[in-house]
């Protein structure tokens, strides 16, 4: 009995009677019964930081907190710090008016030049000394007091010394929400101007301030308006 390359038994001397295999060919080579195994992972070197917590590696597997340097890194626990708050920008101080009361030696001479029925009896005082009147509210009137007509101006300029081309309710100072201020004659007697315009204020109708502007009311009373820091 022959034996075939494959290592059978067989009573044909040309061909194996159990794999079919020519006697005088060469054996078939083994069948692979398992999968090749995967390549060793490089060891990590030493003093690699742990990709969880970052402590030194001495091995494979962190000594900290038992981490496999060789697995995915575990997901960040750590929240994103909040942006800081911008810095509010810093406010401005709050500012105010105030008004000083005059009496205008140029402004009486313009006044005595147009003349008037009553221009001969009014004179220039001897001694007036400048007031002042912080314009606090918003709506500061301007006039002489009248006990009989319950009027009292906030601005009052009764005198001494009086000047009677004030009228009792002459004019109103007007304060607006942007801190502007605005002054509104009240349809008296004589009028109002301002500055060098000598044409007298419309009744009631506002006419915009700025710093430094000079109102005109009476003979020769002049209110000298200015923007402070308060």
């Amino acid at each position: 009995m022959a034996t075939c390359p494959n290592g059978h038994d067989s009573a044909d001397s040309e061909f194996c009677e159990v794999c079919g295999l020519a006697m005088d060919a060469a054996p078939a080579p083994a069948a692979s019964t398992g999968t090749a195994a995967p390549p060793a992972a490089a060891p990590t070197p030493a003093g690699t930081p742990c990709p969880a917590c970052g402590t030194p590696l001495d091995g494979r597997f962190c000594e900290a907190c038992g981490h496999d340097s060789l697995a995915a890194p575990p997901p960040s626990t750590v929240e994103p710090k909040a942006p800081e708050p911008e810095a509010p920008a810093p406010e401005e101080r709050p500012r105010e008016w105030t008004a000083t009361v005059s009496a205008d030696r140029a402004y009486y001479n313009a006044v005595m030049a147009i003349g008037g029925p009553d221009a001969g009896g009014i004179t220039f005082p001897a001694f007036c000394p400048d007031r002042y009147f912080p314009l606090r509210g918003k709506q500061i009137t301007i006039g002489r007091r009248s006990a009989s007509r319950g009027v009292n101006p906030d601005i009052d300029l009764t005198g001494p010394p009086e000047d009677p081309g004030v009228s009792h309710l002459h004019a109103v100072l007007v304060t607006e929400p942007d801190g502007s201020l605005s002054i509104v004659d009240l349809d008296s007697s004589n009028g109002t101007t301002v500055n060098d315009d000598a044409t007298p204020l419309r009744p009631h109708v506002p006419r915009a301030l700025a710093d430094g502007d000079r109102i005109h009311l009476g003979a020769w009373t002049t209110i000298t308006v200015a923007r402070t820091d308060a």
